[in-house]
């Protein structure tokens, strides 16, 4: 499947998995239960994402997944307890933190594999995510934080790189195969919708 056949979300089902974040993170935090909630029908096929945790704008914990064979709401739910407690830069998120924690979900296209010889120039800052895998290891960038950061492609393309443990340079390897993605986002920040 490439990029242009991958459809994007309606604004009903953007909210319906902020929500679940939310929920799951909430439920995991204070240990209850995950309250049940319609899911459109657009949320049941699969797909990968990601769950970004920021307290007063510093990232709090990221964790997803580029594929997935579970329905997209339960990648989002998944990803949301993963971040909020097995993301290794951070303690586990505790109750007295879950008011001040706004959450970010990434939907993930699917993977383009970049051809050889690599250019950077064909990366669009901003709008492609990037994925290294090479030998046993790998690393993944979402698009935002190219932008976040104001990086250049050759910068995002050397911290892609070091995220998978690998020098700055390897991208460059023939025997690495990279990828480019795109992410729809939503943001809590960016929706009158409470959670």
């Amino acid at each position: 499947m490439k990029e242009s056949d991958y459809d994007q979300l309606t604004e009903v089902a953007g909210h319906t998995l902020l929500w679940v974040a939310r929920e799951a993170l909430r439920a995991e935090v204070e240990n209850g239960p995950f309250a049940a909630a319609e899911i459109p029908c657009e949320l049941e096929r699969p797909g990968g994402a990601f769950v970004t945790l920021k307290r007063e704008g510093q990232l709090r914990g990221c964790i997803g997944t580029l594929e997935s064979t579970v329905p997209l709401w339960r990648t989002v739910e998944q990803a949301a307890r993963q971040a909020a407690t097995i993301d290794y830069r951070f303690d586990p998120v505790q109750p007295d933190e879950l008011a001040r924690i706004r959450i970010e979900v990434s939907v993930i296209s699917p993977l383009e594999r970049i051809p050889e010889p690599k250019d950077p120039s064909s990366i669009r800052l901003g709008r492609d995510g990037l994925c290294i895998r090479y030998k046993q290891r790998s690393g993944v960038l979402l698009p935002q934080v190219a932008a976040d950061r104001e990086w250049s492609a050759d910068e995002f393309l050397e911290h892609v790189c070091l995220k998978a443990g690998l020098k700055p340079d390897c991208w460059q390897r023939p025997e690495a195969d990279l990828f480019r993605f795109s992410a729809e986002v939503f943001d809590e920040r960016s929706t009158d919708v409470e959670y």
